[in-house]
């Protein structure tokens, strides 16, 4: 069920399905809800699950030049709020666990456990914001030609010929995001802090899935941050790049509904 809420001058989209303790689902960037489908098709049948489109995308308002990452935060928190929920499971992936991050710098005590899908706690590197800032010229270029080019960069190259339907899915996902929203994004993403020290002092248990061909984060970069977890879950997909939850679905939904029994125990 879409629902809406107010935040700032603008509204918020989400899904609301199923019923029980509640996870939250914050797509990454140039997503939106519908990138879960099928995660929230199969976590509903156990779970409450909320599905949240992040500030620019989906059919969430943008909200100004630049969305950090404690704007999209407090964009979560509007719509938790909203429906009176105190306490849940945030999984974020890629831009969706920097949310889910900066969620757990302003808000711990809502947190009963959070999932990093593919995502850092570390802010960008000198190279990483060079590049970011050479997309955003990109961008105002031709942003459909960039976001069509960036999709198909989150998978590995491997699984091309088996998942054509999965990258049109998430090009066709994409390809609604306008150019200020991507550019407004681009620049939150960029001046992010570092928040590992979350993944050390966190009193919840934590997930990582990794992607050993994952394009966009180096596995062995994510493997060390994984270290710093007291309460540590990994999953870790060999054969996949930076969408697992695409890639390999039912391995991930198993894993996910593994993490949540821990997490709500």
């Amino acid at each position: 069920m879409i629902k809406t809420t107010k935040y700032k001058n603008g509204t918020v989209s989400f899904s609301d399905t199923g019923k029980g303790r509640v996870v939250v689902l914050l797509h990454g960037f140039l997503g939106s809800h519908q990138i879960w489908k099928s995660t929230i098709q199969n976590l509903s049948k156990s779970f409450r699950v909320i599905a949240i489109d992040l500030p620019g995308h989906g059919e969430t308002d943008c909200f100004g030049y630049v969305h950090t990452t404690e704007l999209l935060a407090k964009t979560v928190k509007a719509v938790m709020d909203s429906l009176r929920l105190k306490k849940y499971v945030i999984v974020g992936h890629s831009m969706g666990g920097y949310a889910a991050l900066a969620f757990a710098d302003l808000y711990p005590d809502n947190l009963k456990g959070m999932c990093l899908f593919h995502s850092s706690a570390y802010a960008d590197s000198d190279d990483k914001k060079k590049d970011r800032t050479r997309s955003i010229k990109v961008v105002k270029a031709n942003h459909q030609i960039y976001t069509t080019e960036v999709i198909k960069n989150l998978f590995a190259s491997k699984n091309f010929k088996y998942l054509k339907n999965e990258i049109a899915f998430a090009q066709d996902i994409a390809a609604s995001v306008s150019k200020r929203s991507i550019i407004a994004s681009l620049e939150g993403m960029k001046d992010r802090p570092n928040r590992d020290i979350i993944l050390g002092m966190a009193h919840y248990p934590i997930m990582m899935v990794i992607g050993e061909l994952d394009n966009v984060l180096p596995y062995d970069q994510l493997l060390e941050q994984s270290e710093l977890i007291k309460e540590k879950h990994l999953l870790y997909l060999e054969h996949d790049g930076h969408m697992g939850f695409l890639e390999s679905p039912e391995k991930s939904q198993r894993a996910l509904k593994k993490f949540l029994r821990v997490c709500f125990k």
